[in-house]
């Protein structure tokens, strides 16, 4: 009996880690995946403000002989914002200020777009620049709740791998710590509008 008491214990031993660091290393799985769920809400986010961008440059266009300058402004800002990719299962801090940078370029553009069609009434009235309007409107709180919400993901994810003893397991399995998505350099300044 005693022969089998230290091996059945030693048995025992290793199969309780195993079972404990495949749990460790499912949750960073999963977790993980939903991590980059969430990045992918936020880059869907992005696409369909760049698809209204587009069609309101058109209705913009069409509808006023506008400052060829502002359209150019946006057009180029939407243009260079979906050229920048990240690759949602090893985001780093440089890659997201790259991202947001570019995406910031677009919100600016679009700004002062909004802020110049002040000047032209028949625009304002008409019915497809409105319903667009409405419509980025909706996007951009979209994109902040997208955004919200891969930084929940995010901090749970960093949560569990950090937090120890899972924090020797992750190291080994190759769980590394992702970045949070942070607001654009000046984000806290209020912005200046001029009519």
């Amino acid at each position: 009996m005693k022969k089998w008491l230290v091996p059945g214990i030693i048995a025992f031993l290793v199969i309780v880690v195993f079972f404990w660091a495949k749990g460790i290393n499912n949750t960073a799985v999963v977790k993980d995946q939903a991590s980059q769920e969430a990045w992918g809400n936020v880059q869907t986010s992005y696409q369909r403000r760049n698809d209204l961008i587009g069609n309101l440059v058109n209705t913009v266009k069409g509808a006023a002989d506008f400052e060829k300058s502002t359209l150019e402004a946006v057009v180029k800002a939407r243009s260079e914002a979906t050229k920048t990719t990240i690759d949602p299962s090893n985001i780093t801090p440089e890659q997201l200020a790259e991202f947001n940078k570019a995406q910031s370029g677009v919100s600016s553009a679009l700004s002062r777009l909004l802020v110049t069609v002040e000047q032209y009434p028949d625009l304002k009235a008409n019915q497809n620049f409105l319903k667009l309007q409405d419509e980025l409107a909706s996007t951009e709180n979209q994109i902040l709740t997208a955004r919200t919400r891969f930084n929940e993901s995010v901090k749970d994810y960093n949560g569990h791998i950090k937090s120890f003893p899972n924090n020797i397991f992750a190291g080994m399995f190759g769980f590394k710590e992702k970045s949070y998505f942070n607001a654009v350099e000046g984000a806290e300044k209020p912005v200046e509008v001029k009519f």
